[in-house]
């Protein structure tokens, strides 16, 4: 077994976590203009993304280039990685490739904890993302305690490049933000995972 086989029910009942479900978890978040070169990218590539109709194309296309705009926010003073093995504990199944995953280190020769937030690109629907991703989290929560570099949240999310949907979790407490936040408010996207970030370092 290995992240992509967890479903939201699964995930939660394995690893007993509390779920809570709200709206707006992150709406106060204050948005983040994008740059002009996001801004003209998206405009090129989200129409393109979603003729081509794969998750590799959304994930290059789109959600790639969200995170690089978030990595050059923060003066590369962050990572992120895109595909790599993150297997963390066989016995439980929290292994498998992660889509994407964002590290407060700014190394990028290897992943460094802590980890932080965890993407999941999906073709159609963000809600099919859920449960791999809460298992990418969880497994971000065990990387960083073992290395010696625990912090209070993992952020995930959830994304066809074209939705984004937000989660937090705190110990064995899910928040689940039932708000989708389409592409067009890139701003609120990039200002999101933004505070994600800030709320970690």
């Amino acid at each position: 077994m290995s992240y992509s086989n967890f479903t939201l029910e699964s995930v939660l009942t394995t690893f007993q976590l509390e779920k809570v479900e709200s709206a707006g978890i992150f709406s106060q978040t204050e948005p983040i203009t994008p740059s002009d070169y996001l801004t003209t990218g998206l405009g090129k590539k989200v129409p393109l993304a979603a003729a081509i109709g794969t998750e590799k194309a959304r994930s290059e296309l789109i959600v790639a280039d969200i995170l690089v705009e978030l990595r050059e926010k923060f003066d590369h003073r962050i990572s992120f990685f895109s595909g790599i093995d993150f297997n963390v504990d066989i016995e439980s199944d929290l292994t498998g490739v992660c889509d994407f995953l964002v590290s407060l280190s700014p190394g990028q020769l290897f992943l460094e904890a802590p980890v932080i937030v965890l993407v999941e690109a999906k073709n159609t629907d963000v809600k099919l993302g859920l449960g791999q991703c809460v298992a990418e989290m969880i497994a971000a929560q065990r990387f960083n305690q073992e290395k010696g570099n625990d912090i209070p949240c993992i952020y995930g999310a959830t994304t066809t490049g074209v939705d984004w949907q937000f989660l937090k979790l705190t110990e064995n407490n899910l928040h689940i933000d039932i708000d989708i936040y389409p592409i067009r408010q890139s701003d609120r996207i990039l200002g999101i995972l933004s505070s994600m970030v800030n709320q970690s370092a």
